[in-house]
């Protein structure tokens, strides 16, 4: 830890608690809140995020950067004097090169991609649906997919006309794509997606509590979660995932590969959920055209766990018959 986190962590108010997610709450010292809406984290290495979830104030730091104004101000409410901030802010000034790179390794940046050729949004063939796309429309209800639940594309190119295009946004672009085959293709999916990317981060909403992560993007417009398009996580998609200020639940596939990524978004302080789902259900978008959204939801809520050795003692039964 740095002298800046130390000094923070130490000027904390006493009546806090840690959640799972890593955040340590408070009564928010910007503003009248009485209800532990306040929130201090230190995430990506020694960077440090506060956000008040009562007034909305935020602010943050990290290695490599001046200390801001708000962030003066926030060292100030904590009661910590001018005097000794000024020291912080000598000390920010020298933070090494080394470790402004490595916390510039794991912030991803996204370009602009482009879609298959003629690609476009399924809605604007409805009025003259084209043979090939109604393989498409009716594979889509197969998974329980709706044109309303994402903008779905598609192109009547060969090569792709027999494939379902989901795009990836990030900041209203769009970063990449995966098109999914609905016949007999060797290849079920073509993807361009580039490191780091966290698939739906966009549309999560800011009133919620915590964010559902899984494996594949059918999984996550099921339950307008996000993916981490397959089975291994990376220091980037934690960050990303961690800049919504909420806990993170990961939902595994029930398969070898999410046994393992079970391990992995332990060490992130991620919480998992394993639930009990019906037989035959693999994943979420299996549980969601069995049961429905709702009572999909319902389950991933109620099987949620932050507790490491809980969660490795529920994988150890919930992924035994897997051969």
């Amino acid at each position: 830890m740095s002298l800046i986190i130390d000094t923070i962590t130490a000027h904390l108010p006493g009546k806090r608690k840690s959640t799972p997610s890593g955040w340590i709450s408070f009564n928010a010292v910007c503003c009248d809140d009485k209800r532990h809406r306040g929130g201090f984290i230190v995430n990506g290495g020694n960077a440090v995020s506060y956000h008040c979830f009562n007034c909305g104030f935020k602010t943050s730091w990290q290695p490599g950067r001046h200390i801001s104004k708000n962030m003066r101000k926030f060292l100030r409410w904590l009661n910590i004097s001018d005097e000794n901030i000024a020291k912080l802010s000598l000390e920010a000034l020298k933070t090494t090169e080394q470790e402004s790179k490595e916390l510039r390794s794991i912030i991803p940046s996204f370009g602009d991609r482009a879609l298959p050729l003629d690609a476009q949004p399924i809605v604007n063939f409805l009025d003259d649906i084209p043979e090939k796309l109604i393989p498409v429309i009716e594979y889509m209800l197969t998974r329980g997919l709706y044109l309303e639940d994402y903008q779905f594309y598609w192109t009547p190119r060969t090569g792709f006309n027999n494939r379902l295009i989901i795009p990836f946004l990030y900041q209203e672009k769009i970063v990449g794509y995966t098109a999914r085959s609905v016949g007999a293709d060797k290849s079920k999916y073509l993807s361009e997606q580039q490191p780091g990317y966290v698939f739906n981060l966009d549309r999560q909403p800011q009133d919620r509590a915590f964010v559902i992560v899984c494996e594949g993007p059918f999984d996550a417009i099921s339950i307008d979660g996000c993916a981490i398009l397959g089975a291994e996580v990376t220091d980037s998609q934690d960050w990303l995932l961690k800049q919504l200020h909420r806990e993170i639940v990961f939902v595994p596939d029930r398969d070898r590969e999410g046994a393992k990524s079970v391990e992995r978004v332990l060490e992130y302080g991620w919480s998992v959920s394993m639930p009990e789902w019906p037989p035959g259900v693999k994943d979420v978008n299996d549980a969601v055209v069995k049961l429905g959204r709702v009572a999909a939801l319902w389950l991933i809520v109620q099987a949620k766990e932050s507790y490491a050795l809980k969660v490795r003692l529920r994988a150890m039964n919930w992924f035994k018959e897997i051969k």
